[in-house]
């Protein structure tokens, strides 16, 4: 797995990078899961118990994405940071 090993903090969340995507991390206050956004990909998110785990999740949501964005082309741009 692939992480940037910087962090920036912003309103109760971390960026980090993943597979040269931002990554958006939060918990929620009702599950106590953490949960991982990733802005560039719409629809992209994940979540786990664990920081760990969410981060795994996420890795395969991004294969995912980019294999179903692969065998079903859209017309919208992916853009990395």
């Amino acid at each position: 797995m692939k992480i940037q090993q910087s962090f920036v903090f912003i309103k109760n969340a971390i960026v980090i990078l993943i597979m040269d995507y931002q990554v958006l991390i939060s918990c929620d206050k009702e599950t106590g899961w953490v949960v991982v956004e990733v802005p560039n990909l719409p629809g992209c998110i994940s979540q786990g118990k664990t920081k760990r785990e969410a981060l795994e999740n996420t890795v395969d949501a991004i294969q995912g994405y980019l294999v179903s964005l692969a065998n079903h082309p859209k017309d919208q741009e992916i853009s990395r940071l």
